[in-house]
């Protein structure tokens, strides 16, 4: 999963080992499925699958592109003039045209959009406050460990001589909500071929940790995946 923070959580590994050499898979399955349940509550989202919108706060005006937008005024516009359409289209969003101006709108958030939204800001050096949006939905439950393994490397990637327990997992998505069953191609077509996770549906997922020099180890996984608005909108007039 693709990371937007950067979660580590301390596990003690005597409850994750049975022997010198042997980890314990079911130790591992509670301690994926806390982590994922946590990150739900700490960032109080809906799911561990969230759809970026871009740096936006609501209620929202179009504003045209300009001459003098800065390159990254003009990369958020252009995930706007893609997102804030899509999920006007399927009902997470409010959209109503501006009174004598050609192709510019208003949006709010929908009932349905504040269940689902997680609002989150960024502040630049400069001061100046970044709000970002996106819909998440789909937490996730762990089904099976299926496999554990260890190896060391002379350079890792937090040092030298690191020591990283790799575990593969297969996990479904619990509660995935009627908006997305119901979009998957406009949401595919937008966010990617793997944007959309549906329910009763095995999906495998590979977690890394690092044992520290504590003798501890440590979660350096992303445990909520944000995607951001790469591909086409794609409408129902389409």
């Amino acid at each position: 999963m693709k990371k937007i923070t950067q979660l580590t959580i301390a596990i003690f590994v005597n409850s994750l080992l049975l022997g010198c050499d042997t980890y314990n898979e079911d130790e591992f399955k509670k301690s994926a499925q806390n982590m994922y349940d946590r990150v739900q509550t700490n960032l109080k989202i809906k799911g561990n699958f969230c759809y970026y919108l871009g740096s936006v706060k609501f209620p929202y005006t179009d504003i045209p592109p300009s001459n003098e937008d800065t390159q990254w005024e003009g990369w958020n516009k252009a995930k706007l003039i893609k997102t804030l359409p899509l999920f006007a289209e399927i009902g997470l969003l409010t959209r109503q045209p501006v009174e004598n101006e050609e192709r510019l709108y208003h949006y709010d958030l929908t009932e349905l959009g504040q269940e689902y939204l997680y609002s989150f800001f960024n502040k630049t050096p400069s001061g100046y406050t970044i709000y970002n949006n996106a819909f998440c939905y789909g937490p996730i439950k762990v089904i099976k460990v299926i496999d554990v393994s260890e190896q060391t490397y002379e350079r890792g990637l937090s040092g030298y001589n690191e020591t990283q327990i790799t575990v593969k997992i297969y996990y479904q998505v619990v509660n995935t909500p009627e908006w997305v069953i119901n979009n998957q191609d406009k949401l595919k077509a937008l966010y990617g071929l793997y944007s959309v996770h549906l329910p009763d549906v095995t999906y495998p997922e590979t977690l890394l940790y690092i044992k520290g020099k504590d003798g501890q180890l440590y979660n350096k996984s992303s445990l909520y995946l944000l995607m951001k608005p790469s591909g086409k909108l794609l409408t129902d007039k389409e």
